[in-house]
């Protein structure tokens, strides 16, 4: 079954964030104008460069919203116990409304730790174990950002999801084990019959190239190639890894010639991801604020 015709249509992330900060605009504003300011809290550990400019952008994003933005910048020997004090600073602070732990950490730091601390509530990036079950319970909780955001792109684009075959090339727990449950649940833009297949199986080719929709979210640069794609399948570039400053995804540029509809190499599921922390940190303060 083709879903688009060739050349494969362009699915950028850019329209999609703008349609969700839009409502999360107005949402906000609704929000100052009853006396609660969104408040979105960062912490950084350390001096890495890329993760202080990404703190940076979210800190504009943040402004250009009518957002709070609170930042705590520790030094890169914190000890795991300085950290957890500060998230705990942070979790009884009523005028926060969303936490984010800049990752990654020192080494000597453990991340998964430090996000236990977080309170449920506050942990706008829905990773929280509390979160993760009460999705995979089928229960309100903040959704983990990248998922989301793949869910609002397929959706905005009318791609048909609901009883078609989604097959997911990684297990993470950021985004390949969260997004099949996401897509699996009875909703108009989800409901579909969803496969997860990682690279320790031998032959996952064969899965994706039974796909509608090809999600590719193994963290391998240019693991996905033509020969792994059904002709006019949807493909969806949500792993990346970085070299240097430059973005590394998952998925060649060779399968544009493959695919019916994919997202770009750069500015996919990147603008979608950050748009969804922001809706997650409006959807806190609303909680809050009732």
């Amino acid at each position: 079954m083709t879903i688009f015709p060739s050349p494969a249509r362009l699915l950028p992330g850019a329209p999609v964030a703008e349609a969700v900060l839009a409502s999360v605009t107005a949402r906000a504003r609704a929000l100052r104008e009853r006396g609660t300011v969104p408040s979105l809290a960062t912490i950084l550990v350390g001096d890495d460069d890329a993760s202080a400019g990404y703190i940076r952008i979210k800190q504009r994003r943040a402004a250009a919203l009518g957002f709070r933005s609170p930042h705590v910048h520790l030094p890169a020997d914190t000890t795991q116990q300085q950290l957890h004090d500060a998230i705990r600073a942070l979790n009884d602070d009523p005028d926060v409304h969303g936490l984010l732990v800049q990752h990654p950490l020192p080494a000597h730091l453990d991340h998964g730790a430090a996000l236990e601390i977080v309170a449920p509530d506050k942990d706008v990036d829905g990773m929280h174990p509390v979160n993760l079950g009460r999705l995979a319970a089928g229960l309100p909780a903040p959704t983990p950002c990248t998922p989301a955001g793949i869910e609002a792109l397929l959706g905005h684009y009318d791609i048909p999801v609901r009883g078609r075959h989604v097959v997911v090339l990684g297990r993470g727990a950021t985004l390949g084990r969260p997004l099949s449950i996401l897509l699996s649940q009875k909703r108009e833009t989800a409901d579909a019959a969803v496969t997860v297949v990682h690279t320790g199986v031998p032959d996952w080719g064969t899965h994706t190239r039974a796909a509608d929709i090809l999600v590719a979210a193994a963290g391998v640069p240019g693991i996905v190639r033509p020969e792994h794609v059904r002709p006019g399948a949807v493909v969806i570039g949500g792993g990346v890894r970085y070299d240097g400053r430059r973005l590394m995804p998952d998925v060649d540029e060779s399968c544009a010639g493959t695919a019916g509809a994919i997202t770009p190499r750069v500015g996919g599921v990147g603008p979608t991801t950050v748009a969804m922390l922001f809706r997650n940190t409006v959807d806190a303060a609303e909680s809050a604020a009732a």
